[in-house]
């Protein structure tokens, strides 16, 4: 384990010094682009995190080859070869298209040839834990490698539209798949705890705990797409690495703590998708929506979950923090149906993970229907007054404002105001009225 430690905290070092390299290059040149309308930043910021990431990997991996904990790693370079030729490969895709915006089909080429250089030398899904269940063929495997990889690839991407969204939500699944592994691989291999799955977890957490502090809001450099490729294209090889590869013979043993039952049976293969459910639900939804608009999969749009969390009134690191909640609810309770016995102290946390992540997310909601609610009871004349009448969803003026529109906080305790007054005295809403009037003038005054 402080192997793992150690390469992890090597490569957020390296990642780190490189990021401020990266960040003072791109404000010297001027490498940042526009914003574009679907942005959430309102300054140009540069882009190109992911580079500083990829080499983050390599140094890790650089110093880890020569550690003879991990010997047996690199007695076989050919897989190792293939994930750093596929990262480079991703790398050099995505900052082409932060610098020029490539076209979606020439993206999702080169990703299907970056994950087919992978599956094609060596790292490769032969069999699922499930009932003995493996792969047909070759071509069979190689192709749901490859499947796997972009689909995990293209997921964590979409998410990538908040400031340290990608970092933190893929730093704490990471983080719970490393343990996963580990208690996996001390089953397994008592002997020896050292494999290629548990080192590209181990050196995605340091390359993003390195990121992270230059890209917490406000961000100071993005990861781009180069970053946010080259971390699905690990998180899925280091899944496939340990879950793909297992006997399946070894999850039915009869002496694997519990792993006979109906649920423990399935953990080695839910738990990869369970720590990814947060980006793969937004990437199917997003599909499913262009698709039903007529339009590319991959277009862009401002319909992602991270947008809709700001359009219903949450700020980015309220929103950022609510996809963190929900990575950690999903992906420890899945880790904890794998350790513990019986599934009580797991089950109970995921009931109350998801209760309360839930009243977290929907919180805005409840202060949108006061403000509407308010602006429905009093009069129409003084609510047009108090400029509260827009948020009347019965009202002509409603149709000014865009359904997801945000309250504004003044008008949140504005109506508040107004419902606790009009409760007490009913000829407090004149006093309202002159207190905005006098509100407004302020203002122009200030101006």
């Amino acid at each position: 384990m402080i192997q793992y430690v150690l390469i992890a905290a090597f490569a957020a070092l390296v990642t780190f010094v490189l990021c401020l390299a990266v960040l003072r290059a791109a404000h010297k040149w001027k490498l940042y682009p526009e914003i574009r309308t679907r942005d959430v930043h309102t300054r140009p910021t540069p882009r190109l995190g992911g580079i500083a990431m990829f080499f983050g990997v390599v140094a890790a991996f650089f110093v880890a080859s020569f550690n003879p904990y991990y010997r047996l790693i690199f007695a076989n370079p050919g897989p190792v070869w293939a994930i750093l030729g596929a990262a480079l490969l991703i790398v050099v895709i995505g900052m082409a298209d932060d610098i020029w915006d490539l076209d979606w089909m020439i993206k999702l080429a080169g990703q299907f040839l970056a994950a087919g250089l992978i599956a094609w030398l060596g790292v490769q899904i032969y069999s699922l834990p499930i009932g003995g269940l493996t792969v047909g063929s070759g071509w069979m495997s190689v192709a749901m490698t490859v499947f796997a990889i972009v689909l995990v690839m293209n997921a964590v991407n979409f998410i990538d539209g908040l400031d340290g969204l990608v970092a933190g939500v893929s730093l704490i699944a990471n983080g719970v798949f490393f343990l996963y592994g580990y208690l996996l691989v001390r089953q397994i291999s008592p002997s020896d705890y050292f494999s290629l799955s548990l080192l590209i977890s181990a050196v995605v957490c340091g390359i993003c705990a390195g990121f992270l502090p230059l890209n917490w809001h406000p961000a100071k450099l993005f990861m781009g797409d180069a970053g946010a490729l080259l971390v699905g294209l690990l998180m899925a090889t280091s899944a496939i690495a340990i879950t793909g590869q297992m006997d399946p013979a070894f999850i039915e043993g009869p002496d694997r703590f519990g792993r006979t039952q109906l649920i423990g049976a399935f953990i080695p293969i839910i738990l990869p998708f369970a720590i990814l459910v947060v980006p793969l639900l937004d990437f199917g939804l997003a599909v499913t929506r262009r698709l039903r608009a007529g339009k590319s999969p991959f277009s862009a749009d401002r319909l992602h979950l991270h947008h809709r969390l700001l359009d219903m009134g949450h700020s980015q690191v309220a929103a950022v923090l609510i996809f963190y909640a929900w990575t950690i609810v999903i992906s420890v309770s899945s880790l904890m149906f794998y350790v513990f016995q019986p599934y009580t102290i797991a089950l109970t946390f995921l009931i109350v993970g998801v209760v309360t992540c839930t009243i977290v997310t929907l919180a805005p909601l409840g202060r949108r229907k006061r403000a509407q609610s308010t602006a429905q009871s009093v009069p129409e004349e003084i609510a047009e007054r108090l400029d509260i009448a827009a948020y009347d969803p019965l009202d002509e003026a409603a149709n000014t404002l865009a359904p997801d529109a945000i309250v504004p906080e003044a008008v949140v305790k504005l109506a508040e105001r107004i419902e606790i007054d009009a409760l007490e005295n009913p000829r407090a809403l004149d006093g309202h009225q002159n207190q905005r009037a006098l509100d407004g003038q302020q203002k122009e005054d200030t101006r």
